[in-house]
């Protein structure tokens, strides 16, 4: 059974960062991209960044230069780095894994997890 658990959302104020974990068990975690996403109330899911097997990374406009995503085999998790946190990142973010990185890019990937709820104020 595959099992996304994300932790380490939170409240925070603006400007501050948040860590987000992701540990995944049930799957081949060496051979899967794995990728976060978010959603904020009212909107479409979207892309925050991913990164594939062999650990090239991909972000969006809007995580760019703030967040950083990277992963530890041995753990078998991926994490997201939070900087620079506004209050438009508010949103839960979801992690997700697939073996085919265009399929975490644009967020058909096969496997997900619960969510874990980011809030910034202002």
């Amino acid at each position: 059974q595959v099992q996304l658990v994300e932790s380490g959302g939170g409240l925070v104020q603006a400007g501050g960062s948040l860590r987000l974990s992701c540990a995944a068990s049930g799957i081949l975690f060496d051979l899967n991209a794995m990728g976060w996403h978010r959603q904020a109330p009212g909107k479409q899911r979207e892309l925050v960044a991913a990164i594939s097997s062999d650990a090239i990374t991909k972000y969006a406009d809007s995580a760019k230069g703030r967040f950083t995503i990277s992963r530890d085999n041995f753990r078998k998790t991926v994490y997201l780095q939070m900087n620079s946190l506004r209050p438009e990142d508010t949103a839960v973010y979801y992690c997700v894994a697939d073996r085919r990185l265009l399929a975490v890019l644009g967020g058909s990937g096969d496997h997900w997890g619960q969510g874990t709820q980011v809030t910034v104020s202002s």
